[in-house]
Formats: structure tokens, sequence, C-alpha cells
């Protein structure tokens, strides 16, 4: 449905100003804004090829590493120093015989078929879950509500009582210390108690968000299986080969004696080049990795954003290898842009943090840096929300759709970096409850069918781990389309059409942003 089949709307006082803003950037993007189909124009080359430079150093780097490995190191300990020539030489040592095998062990032959099993599950899980948010969402959510105040109430309360009734962690943990950790854990569980009701005026929208979110991504459902095997395709080619370098450049150098209290020992003494190495494998681990994220960001807004400007009666056709095609091709200098961007920021964060815990960085000065570093840190996040996203639908470079979808938004009087946190929450609520639920019934199972004591607490806990990782990557799969459809939704408003109209029903509620910049929420 276009804007020439509505009626005109009227223009308020509010939106008036907006009219400048709106002529002045006709001005500058004449062309309305659109999904752009291939063939796109490369963007942001410098960027590829800086990526693939450093790659490509890193692999030839490591491949020599392991050319030039000195077997040495693994006999580091049959090395002793020889006096007379004043080095190290090899000792004979006795031949030991290292047989390896596996034990038979009660945990490993129960925990091994439990991950494979709750592996082999959590796939119809996943499924299911969609399912129920795009047809069921107002009943699951409310339905789980509850349980994220009971769920870690029973857990808290069993723990402790378990501890009173066993003899072993009645003595290792005095009655204090149980205490106050019962006291403290009921204590955050009123924090979230206090974080529903106060955000429970809202928790309407969000079931229609998550229900809109769901049903866009249950018609594109390809992805749900498509960026994990991204994911491991990235860790088999990229990754692994890379921490394997890392181990054996360790194996570039040689034993050489070192004075130690009036002694000798033999060391072992890398190359200089390994260092230098280690500091380039580590950057491109990170920047890598970052840059695999937003690829799937990427992917996901391309073919989200594909569906949504199809019109009803007919299906985006290859809409999921367009969108990869995209991003590991012509924008995939905008990927690694943006992958670097926000690599950065959080390997900055993770420093600032860690800095937090440091005595000697107390002081004035050491404050007022950490501020101005956290309002850096603030400005980049504000500058890449939905940057990644606008570049998939347009095809644009990192900068200009940083600019434009920060026109885009600030016209429209929408957000610039807040859609709807409270989904994320109870997406993360429901995963919680759902893996608390399937590891007590683990431990059920297990409990009545084997003779294991203390070590059906450990499966109990793996099991919930990988089924929490599983679902986790759910909620992130359906944060990003989330965030995908609200820049369609935007784009849609800025042109005046209505391309899915149950998707405008649900938006146009989100309260608008009635300031001409935005701000940080």
């Amino acid at each position: 449905m276009s804007s020439s089949d509505q009626p005109e709307p009227s223009i308020s006082a509010t939106e008036q100003p907006l009219l400048a803003t709106s002529t002045s950037y006709s001005d500058q993007y004449p062309a309305p804004i659109s999904y752009t189909h291939s063939p796109r124009p490369i963007r942001d080359l410098p960027f590829l090829l800086l990526f693939l430079l450093l790659t490509l150093s890193t692999f030839a780097l490591g491949f020599l590493s392991l050319a030039k490995r000195n077997p040495d190191k693994t006999q580091l300990s049959h090395f002793t120093y020889n006096p007379s020539l004043s080095t190290c030489i090899l000792s004979q040592s006795l031949p030991t015989s290292s047989s390896s095998f596996l034990t038979s062990s009660p945990l490993l032959e129960f925990l091994i078929p439990t991950l494979l099993i709750t592996l082999l599950l959590s796939p119809p899980i996943t499924f299911s879950l969609l399912f129920l948010l795009r047809h069921y969402a107002k009943h699951l959510i409310y339905a789980s509500i509850p349980f994220f105040i009971l769920t870690p109430c029973f857990l808290n309360a069993y723990w402790f009582a378990a501890c009173v009734v066993s003899a072993g962690c009645h003595e290792a943990f005095p009655l204090t210390y149980r205490i106050v950790v019962l006291v403290f854990v009921f204590l955050l569980i009123g924090v979230i108690l206090w974080i529903i009701v106060s955000n429970w005026h809202r928790v309407q929208l969000t079931i229609q968000i998550v229900q809109a979110s769901a049903a866009a991504l249950a018609e594109n459902i390809a992805l749900l299986s498509v960026l994990p095997m991204l994911l491991l395709l990235y860790a088999l080619i990229y990754f692994t080969p890379v921490v394997v370098f890392l181990v054996f450049a360790t194996w570039n150098g040689k034993v050489v004696p070192r004075a130690h209290k009036g002694f000798y020992e033999c060391v072992w003494k890398e190359d200089r080049w390994v260092q230098w190495y280690f500091a380039l494998a580590v950057i491109m681990l990170l920047w890598s990795a970052a840059t695999m994220i937003e690829a799937q960001v990427y992917v996901i807004s391309g073919t989200v954003a594909q569906w949504y400007f199809t019109s009803e009666a007919s299906r985006p056709k290859r809409s999921l290898r367009s969108s990869l095609r995209n991003a590991f091709g012509p924008s995939f200098g905008t990927v690694s842009f943006s992958g670097m961007v926000m690599g950065a920021v959080r390997l900055v964060r993770i420093i600032l943090d860690a800095a937090k815990q440091e005595r000697e960085l107390r002081g004035c000065i050491t404050l007022i840096l950490k501020c101005c570093a956290d309002f850096l840190l603030s400005a980049f996040d504000f500058v890449n929300k939905f940057t990644i996203n606008f570049a998939a639908i347009t095809g644009e470079g990192y900068c200009s759709s940083a600019k434009m979808t920060y026109e885009l938004l600030k016209r429209n009087l929408l957000s610039a970096v807040f859609v709807e946190t409270v989904s994320t929450r109870l997406l993360a609520g429901i995963v919680f409850v759902i893996s608390s639920l399937y590891a007590i019934l683990v431990y059920v199972i297990l409990r009545a069918t084997s003779a294991l004591n203390t070590e059906l607490y450990l499966i109990a806990a793996l099991t919930w781990v990988l089924l929490m990782v599983v679902l986790c990557y759910f909620v992130y799969v359906l944060d990003n389309v989330i965030d995908a459809v609200y820049i369609c939704y935007a784009i849609d408003r800025d042109r005046g059409d209505v391309s899915k109209d149950h998707i405008h029903q649900v938006y146009v509620q989100l309260p608008k942003n009635r300031n001409q910049g935005s701000s940080l929420v």
C-alpha cells in the first residue's frame, strides 16, 4: 500500500521544523531510500584491502612458524648445561612410556550422552520457541514472567537445603557464609522483581514487537541454520588455524643457558619476531571475530529487508544467498570497517573494566580520563547503532550509512539508539527459565536412573550452559531482526509507504524522540 492510497496526513506543529531538514536532505540525497539489489558497487575498499593484507600476513607468517619450529622446545627438561662447551646439550634420558588411554568414568559415561542428547534436542526446542513466540507470544510471556522469580527462588532455597543435608558441604561451607550467599541471591531476585514491576507498562508493546519480529524470522527461517554454519566455517578456516599458528610460533627459538643464583640453567629463548607475530595474530583474531559478528548482522538485515519490501502476494527469491554474496563481496569492506570499530570499542571497554580493579588508577585525573573514554565509547556505539543494518539494506559505505541512518531517524522523530530493550530482557528471562527447567528435568531423570551423587549437579549445570548458549544465540538473531525491521519501518515512514501493515501497527506505538538530536538512553 503506498501513500497515494492514503489521505494526506496533517503536519503538526512539532513536525514542521523537520521540513527544512528534509528539504536539505533531499538535496543531498535526491534518490529515495530503498533496498538496493545486486549488483552493488564495492564500498570501503581500503579497509577491505587492509583486512586481506593483514590476514595474508598472519597466515604466511603462521606457515613460516610451522616450517621453522624447533623440536627442542618439547625436550627442554632434558637439556643440561655443559661448562666445557658453555652451552646447553641434550642429555640422554630414559624413555618413559606414556600410554594415554581413556579411563572409564561414571561421570563421562553419563555426561557425554547427556550433552549429545541436549545438542540434538536444542534445534527442536529453538524452533518450538519460535513457533510459540510467533503465535502465542502473549501467553508465553505472561506465563513465563512468574518463573523469572520462582525459578531462582527455588534453586536458591534448594542448594541451601541440600548443603544442610550434605555432610561434606556442611563442613566445607560454614553456616554464616551460606546465609550471606542466600540473602545476597534473594536480594538479586528482588532487583529482578523491581525491574519487572517498573517496566510492566511496556510489556504489552514488547509482546507485539516480539511477535512481529518472530513472524519475520519465521518467514526467513533459513537464517537459523545458515548463520551457525557460517560461524562453524569461520572457526574451521580462520580461528582454529591462527590459534595453531600461535602455539607453534612459541616453538621458534633455541635453548640457551642463563645464570641464576650462581648456577646455569637451560631456558627457552624465543626469536624476536615471535612477539610481533603474537601481536598481529591476536589483533586479527579480535578483528575477524568482530567482523564475523557484523557480517551476521548484515546478512540478517539484508535478508529481512528483502522480505519486508516484497509484497504480500509474492516471496523474495534467493534473499539469503544475495545477502551472503553482498556481505562477503562488494560490502565486505564496510563489514570489515564496522568490525574494526566495534572490535576496538569492545577491547577498550575490557581494558577499562580491568583498569577499574587496579588501585593505582585511582585519582581525579584518572577519573576524568575514564569519563572521557566512556563518552567516546558511547559516541562510537551511537554512530554504529543501526549503521550496519542500513548498509545491508542500501549498499552504502560505512560512513555514509552512519550519516544517513542518523538523518533518517531524526527526520522521522525516531530514536537512533534504543528500540525496545525490554524485549531482550524478557527473551533472556524466557531462555533462562527454559534452560533451568530442562536442567532440573535432566537431574531428576539421572537421579532415578543412575547411581551418581554430586556429579549430577555438574552434569545438570553443563546441560544448562549448553542449552542456554544455543537459545541465547536464537535471542541474538531475533534481536537483530527487531533492529532490521525497525530500520525498514523508518524507511517506510520516510517514503510515506506501508510495505507491511502489521509491522506498522506495532512499531508506530514506539515512543517518539521529540528532540532534534538523539540522546543516549
